[in-house]
């Protein structure tokens, strides 16, 4: 957070407005997602979950309980860095060659239509291009 946008949240935070201390546990939350151990995330999370769950702000309230819900799925994601983004790609692709084609015969062309522009093979001759 820059110095000038850490001075406001401060100011605000001494003004003890319910909206300045869900903007600091909003922040303090963001910075969660930077650890890259383990052990190290998880102890950070249930801190903030913690502290979350006693801050009196009910939407504060509930979204700790759904993180505490879901951290061993959290703490996944942060520390293997997995994401659904390549699958999602293939899938978005899969639905433009859906409706650039318009409709198959059947689901066997579709699959093999699937495999020809999007299944990764190697279709030139065996010595490269030109040979």
């Amino acid at each position: 957070m820059k110095a000038e946008a850490a001075a406001i949240l401060e100011a605000l935070r001494d003004l003890a407005l319910r909206t300045a201390r869900a903007s600091a546990h909003k922040e303090m939350a963001m910075t969660l997602w930077d650890y890259v151990h383990r052990g190290w995330a998880l102890r950070a999370w249930k801190a903030w979950l913690s502290w979350a769950q006693r801050c009196r702000l009910e939407p504060m309230v509930e979204a700790a309980r759904t993180i505490r819900n879901h951290l061993w799925g959290i703490i996944n994601v942060i520390t293997l860095r997995a994401t659904a983004a390549d699958s999602e790609s293939l899938n978005a692709k899969i639905q433009k060659l859906k409706k650039w084609a318009c409709s198959f015969r059947n689901r066997e062309r579709f699959k093999t239509a699937i495999l020809f522009h999007f299944g990764g093979l190697d279709l030139y001759p065996e010595g490269g291009v030109g040979t």
